[in-house]
């Protein structure tokens, strides 16, 4: 098999398990420290439980996201070689920074928060955890400012046959990389917010501390409502911005073959690659492609066939996600909608209280569903415009990276299913007896 094949299957499959952990840490880590606040504000100890109890959650996913972060970035060296050497000036310095300024913070003061229940005053422990939320998120925008820089290459400049950074401000503050955060960040969000609706809606159907778990289910209401109308308006953003950053993408996300203005939408469409046209175009909005992506229906969309064939992202794999990630974003918003209704007597939600738990994967798989639109998109190139995903692999033997893509199968599938075996647990087994 080709080794370049295998080492995007090993990196494809390791970037997809991490970031099953990713995104409830970035959101839990918030809705800890808020609640950890409240308590020190409002007096209610009952607060100091919830942070108790949706800290020990955090603290199992923390720990299984961390090993399978570390392994991802070691492949930057161990089967992109070529890459590494061709844009680590670049690349290589904003993860520098997410290791020694965020993730050694966020490292050291989830230790103090852990261990210092009874050591610190509420005040200094309140701290702990609120510099865990900041550094947790911080690493998050370090991450994404570094895979915004492959989707859109700046400030930079080709020296002796390598980038090197020549003005980082602009790689940090360009607009792809403020969208891709803010989209990154507000689906982690959301995960986290059906992640507390559904185990607290499991508990308050089996009538199990009520009064603690309606708590977590208010705020986790309102939390959830807030990310996920905001998600809509940030995904619309992102993809409007990729009719100029990267037409290509757009054009296999909407199946859209025709370079035309007035490009209508068709809700019902099914690509046929092979033959550079669609099978299917039903129910369609006159225009609306256009309106989508420049606010009017004279907006030229650029079509598939404008780009060589060896120049195009694969467009059933982008074409089915994106949709599929559109409609689960609207769904998160009509359920965000019913929690926030029902929020002030959630016990008496029956309906709602059955659906939640069921809702906790959705988040997950549309996540995954961004990334792949995202990454797969963004094919053939691993930089986008500058450096093909061909050539940036390490010289290696297609037997050494399978060996290796085995091996991380079987270590990776032994720590989710401990992972997953102890959040449901724990999640389970409710919160600590009240002091």
């Amino acid at each position: 098999m080709d080794v370049v094949l295998l080492s995007r299957l090993q990196f494809g499959m390791a970037a997809c398990f991490h970031y099953l952990f990713v995104p409830l840490t970035l959101g839990l880590s918030l809705l800890v420290a808020i609640f950890e606040t409240k308590f020190v504000f409002c007096g209610d100890p009952e607060y100091r439980r919830l942070a108790k109890y949706w800290g020990k959650l955090f603290l199992i996913n923390f720990a299984v996201g961390v090993v399978t972060g570390i392994t991802l970035e070691f492949q930057f060296g161990t089967n992109w070689s070529r890459y590494s050497t061709h844009v680590g000036d670049v690349f290589g310095s904003l993860l520098a920074i997410e290791a020694t300024a965020s993730f050694f913070l966020e490292s050291t003061f989830l230790a103090v928060w852990f261990f210092g229940w009874n050591k610190l005053s509420p005040r200094l422990h309140m701290v702990a955890i609120w510099l865990v939320a900041i550094a947790s998120n911080l690493s998050a925008f370090w991450i994404l400012t570094a895979n915004a820089w492959m989707q859109s290459p700046v400030g930079y400049a080709i020296r002796n046959g390598r980038a090197e950074l020549d003005d980082f401000f602009t790689v940090l503050f360009q607009k792809a990389s403020l969208l891709e955060i803010g989209h990154t960040l507000t689906g982690a969000y959301i995960l986290s917010g059906f992640f507390v609706l559904g185990v607290s809606a499991w508990h308050l159907r089996k009538k199990n501390e009520e009064a603690f778990f309606s708590k977590s289910f208010r705020l986790a209401a309102v939390w959830t409502l807030v990310f996920a109308v905001l998600e809509i308006g940030l995904g619309h953003m992102s993809a409007s911005h990729l009719r100029t950053s990267q037409p290509a993408k757009l054009a296999a996300m909407e199946s859209q073959w025709e370079t035309r203005s007035a490009a209508p939408m068709h809700l019902l469409l099914w690509p046929d690659e092979e033959n550079e046209r669609n099978a299917v175009e039903a129910l369609s909005v006159p225009s609306g492609l256009s309106v989508l992506a420049g606010f009017s229906p004279d907006t030229e969309v650029k079509g598939l066939r404008d780009f060589p064939r060896e120049d195009r992202p694969p467009v059933l794999p982008v074409f089915v996600s994106f949709r599929l990630m559109v409609g689960l974003g609207f769904l998160f918003a009509l359920f965000g909608l019913w929690a926030f209704w029902r929020r002030r007597r959630p016990g008496d939600a029956g309906r709602l209280l059955r659906l939640l738990p069921w809702m906790i994967p959705l988040p997950y798989l549309a996540n995954q569903l961004g990334w792949i639109v995202t990454e797969v998109g963004r094919q053939p190139w691993i930089v986008y415009g500058m450096m093909r995903t061909a050539d940036a692999g390490s010289p290696l033997e297609a037997s050494q990276v399978a060996i290796s893509l085995g091996a991380f199968f079987l270590v990776y599938a032994l720590l989710g299913a401990v992972d997953f075996f102890l959040l449901v647990k724990f999640a389970r087994k409710g919160p600590p007896a009240a002091a």
